[in-house]
């Protein structure tokens, strides 16, 4: 949930990049601190765990406007992939604003990326949040991998869809970033279902790391506007 700071006339929003572990969270915020403007950008925290870590910082991104008057203030997080730290990832998700799911697009890890997205709509659900509701992206990193999967087989798996039951949103919606893609569209069926936006990554060299975040920022936005 985002917090107004009257004094500094600031919305803070939090963002939360989840996934399964070495799945390239960490290493999409340490690209987008080191390439957004030192004014604009608090420190990167850092907080060390067996295998991998935490990190977080805010920054104001001068380039996305205000809303009634305030600038908005985004606070990036990253929770520990392994499952043994699962309460530090409850934590984290506390008042979240919006989620980037980092999969990792490697044949071997599709079993690591669907139970980290489980993982997240259980501990989504403890909060009586729901990912359907909510700001959420998808980002398939580590695309310059020859065992990465078919683009088509991570949709399929990761992206299936969720049934729309509100007869307003029953309204073919392309998808902003996909020319000739839809988010909301009717099956064969005659369902009608809806698709979280996605892209396509490799985050140690910042391909489509600010494709995402400018994504899911703008999706937040939307939901406080």
């Amino acid at each position: 949930m985002s917090m107004i700071n009257y004094a500094s006339h600031e919305i803070n929003c939090k963002v939360v990049y989840y996934g399964p572990g070495l799945g390239g969270k960490t290493t999409n915020v340490e690209h987008i601190h080191g390439k957004v403007k030192p004014d604009t950008r608090g420190k990167l925290i850092s907080l060390a765990t067996e295998a991998e870590r935490t990190v977080f910082f805010d920054f104001l991104p001068l380039d996305l406007g205000e809303i009634r008057g305030f600038k908005t203030r985004f606070h990036l997080y990253t929770v520990p992939g392994q499952v043994y730290y699962n309460a530090s990832r409850k934590m984290i998700l506390k008042g979240v604003d919006g989620i980037v799911f980092v999969a990792d697009s490697q044949v071997e890890r599709m079993d690591a990326n669907l139970e980290a997205l489980q993982n997240l709509r259980d501990n989504m659900a403890e909060y009586g949040g729901d990912l359907t509701k909510m700001p959420f992206v998808i980002q398939y990193n580590k695309r310059d991998l020859p065992t990465a999967a078919p683009l088509v087989e991570l949709q399929q798996s990761l992206n299936p869809g969720w049934k729309v039951t509100d007869a307003a949103r029953m309204k073919i919606t392309p998808d902003p970033f996909h020319p000739g893609e839809n988010l909301v569209a009717p099956l064969e069926t005659g369902e009608w279902v809806e698709h979280a936006t996605y892209f396509e990554a490799v985050a140690v060299t910042g391909e489509g790391v600010f494709e995402t975040l400018q994504a899911v920022s703008k999706l937040v936005l939307k939901s406080l506007a």
